[in-house]
């Protein structure tokens, strides 16, 4: 790991040439991947000098750049999956709380087999906060995993569940506003050109009409929108979803939807100007986050209302012109029930806890460890266990959370352990995206997206903590 900007930059130039601080050319590849590419993102990753992470955050941004990965918005496929121009295949939507190099080479190396290009990268407002990953962090990694896998083209990363948190909101709505803008600014400015803005929150059923009930949702989601609009770079329109259906709750309608859609375009216009609105629609089915756990550890089985994301994606498409539902919660559903989201019209799918089990809950991953982080749990998390909960329900429900303080010792597993679990996380995106049907979907990516030249800008600054809770 570098522990200096002027180390950093005198190792950059056996690889790269240099001029005038920029890096304008990449002179040899193969030998950037083998000895420079894993140190500068370790150092990106877990250095405690800011100004030193920084750049080598920015570092990894210019060899991308130059190497051909490149940040995209979604925003055009999904607008022409709304119009009927693209369709029969499932988006997923992957959130990486931890192994994030790993993972995220683990992720190409799959996609690459089947020549797929419509695949998000994501994390969530939460995630960020409880995995210490801020997003140009994450972007960055995302980009170098790239690169150590040779996969060019565009790369879409994605803000989820940018989320306002009901009980601040109603002690403060402006300063809640105001922290999740704070928020968006870091996303933009660290390279997220998709984000999902989640104001379900808010929604209120003990509203007389579907209208009142949606009100505060399509409100704070349209000024949001218009926030981002006004921040996004020159020849790029950000990808950004709504949610009408706070996930875990009460499955959602087309009068819902229908609701929050009138009110929430309505709001847009009234802004003044003709800003591009949201390009899908996060909707509950029945699912919850992470599954819901039995006392011996194991998953529930879920009803899932496909008929839900179906009948909501029609008229999403149809009425709207948008790329139609999003289903959250998804990762440790059954693995049957993954070829059902193409067939059912589901325009993209969260994947999240169930990759997360993989590493934790792997053979290869040391067992002194996980006992580690379990004692942490019991120390740091034991607030959150509820009366009558089991010990593997509590280490099952909380064990997200040791990702942050855990981030070294991730890290810094043997690597033949990182092969062996990477080759899991690998077989497992293998059947899901399969099921999804992205396959042969680069091309036609690459006839709707345009990459982004997208510059970093590196700045040391005191950053705000992000609020752990909500969705993920």
């Amino acid at each position: 790991m570098f522990t200096s900007i002027s180390q950093l930059n005198s190792m950059i130039k056996d690889y790269c040439t240099v001029e005038n601080g920029k890096i304008i050319s990449i002179n040899d590849i193969g030998r950037l991947r083998e000895k420079f590419l894993t140190e500068l993102v370790e150092t990106s990753t877990l250095s405690e000098h800011p100004e030193v992470k920084d750049y080598a955050i920015y570092t990894i941004y210019q060899i991308a750049r130059l190497f051909g990965a490149k940040l995209a918005s979604i925003h055009n496929l999904y607008m022409a999956m709304g119009k009927g121009k693209v369709s029969g295949f499932t988006v997923p939507a992957v959130n990486i709380r931890g192994f994030t190099f790993d993972t995220a080479r683990a992720l190409f190396r799959s996609v690459k087999k089947i020549n797929a290009g419509a695949f998000i990268f994501e994390i969530a407002k939460s995630e960020m906060g409880y995995t210490n990953q801020r997003p140009a962090e994450y972007c960055s990694t995302v980009l170098a995993a790239a690169i150590a896998e040779n996969y060019k083209g565009p790369i879409f990363v994605q803000g989820d569940h940018f989320q306002i948190n009901a009980k601040k909101f109603k002690e403060s709505p402006e300063q809640e506003v105001a922290a999740l803008k704070k928020l968006i600014d870091e996303a933009i400015a660290g390279g997220f050109l998709n984000i999902d803005i989640d104001s379900s929150t808010l929604v209120d059923l003990s509203k007389e009409t579907l209208d009142e009930q949606q009100r505060l949702n399509y409100e704070i989601c349209a000024e949001m929108t218009v926030y981002i609009r006004e921040r996004e770079q020159s020849g790029v329109t950000i990808s950004v979803g709504g949610e009408i259906g706070e996930v875990g709750t009460k499955n959602s309608t087309p009068e819902e939807f229908h609701a929050f859609m009138k009110g929430y375009l309505r709001h847009l216009v009234s802004k003044g100007k003709d800003y591009a609105g949201i390009s899908k629609i996060s909707v509950q089915t029945g699912t919850s986050h992470g599954g819901v756990v039995l006392p011996d550890g194991s998953i529930a089985k879920v009803n899932l209302d496909f008929s839900v994301l179906n009948t909501i994606s029609k008229i999403a498409r149809e009425q709207y012109g948008i790329a139609g539902t999003v289903q959250h919660g998804a990762s440790t559903l059954p693995e049957d029930a993954f070829d059902k989201f193409p067939e059912n019209n589901t325009a993209e799918v969260h994947l999240a806890t169930g990759f997360q089990n993989i590493l934790l809950d792997s053979k290869h991953f040391p067992k002194e460890l996980r006992e580690e982080m379990y004692r942490w749990l019991d120390k740091n998390a034991q607030d959150e266990k509820k009366p009558g909960q089991t010990d593997e329900q509590f280490y099952y429900k909380t064990r997200k959370k040791v990702f942050g303080p855990f981030k070294k010792e991730i890290w810094n597993l043997p690597e033949s352990t990182k092969r062996a679990i990477a080759q899991e996380l690998e077989a497992k995106f293998d059947l899901i995206f399969g099921k999804l049907n992205i396959k042969d979907t680069y091309d036609l990516v690459l006839e709707y997206v345009k990459p982004v030249d997208f510059e970093y800008r590196p700045v040391v600054a005191k950053l705000e903590s992000i609020d752990t809770e909500g969705g993920e």
